[in-house]
């Protein structure tokens, strides 16, 4: 199943005006976001309408509808987080979340990095960029197991894999529900 910008607009209303005030998106269309979407939710099996729209709603708070492919703020707060693999000075900062899921901490870049063969350890900022922020995205999807979640429709788990918490729940759901209308129930 392939997704349209048509359904990507009916679940992110704002994504065309973030996508253009995403620094790391410049240049891009939405059209272009979404052919990339759907060449990585192939290699990832983000294939049926109950996944899209559980990791579609979950990357729409994450990324505030793509606005964002890296964390606003400083990274500071996960210094020293051991159960983040931030284990050097300066690693929080340095692995704060990137990419549409916002990951975060060295152990997942240097994880996501022997996955995809970019040296995303020393330049963190590759995850930012339209490839490395979507397939990184997908690859913690798959990675956590998230597919089996989505097709039990277990948004509380799905939410605490992703987040570590319950962390903007309320926005998770509306997103939710809106990809729900146009994926699922349509």
């Amino acid at each position: 199943m392939n997704i349209t910008a048509q359904q990507i607009k009916a679940i992110m209303p704002n994504v065309v005006g973030n996508i253009s005030r995403n620094r790391n998106f410049a240049g891009y269309s939405l059209d272009s976001i979404v052919l990339r979407l759907n060449k990585y939710a192939k290699e990832f099996d983000i294939d049926s309408p109950l996944r899209w729209a559980h990791y579609l709603a979950q990357i729409a708070h994450e990324s505030a509808e793509m606005r964002y492919s890296e964390e606003i703020a400083s990274g500071k707060a996960y210094e020293g987080r051991r159960d983040l693999g931030n284990i050097y000075k300066g690693d929080g900062v340095k692995f704060k979340g990137r990419g549409l899921i916002q990951l975060t901490g060295r152990t997942n870049y240097t994880n996501y990095k022997a996955f995809c063969g970019f040296d995303v350890v020393s330049k963190p900022e590759l995850l930012c960029q339209p490839v490395g922020s979507i397939r990184s995205s997908m690859w913690f999807w798959s990675k956590k197991g998230l597919n089996a979640l989505a097709d039990r429709d277990d948004f509380a788990t799905i939410t605490r894999r992703i987040n570590g918490g319950t962390n903007g729940w309320d926005d998770r759901k509306k997103y939710l529900t809106r990809a729900y209308k146009v994926l699922v129930k349509s």
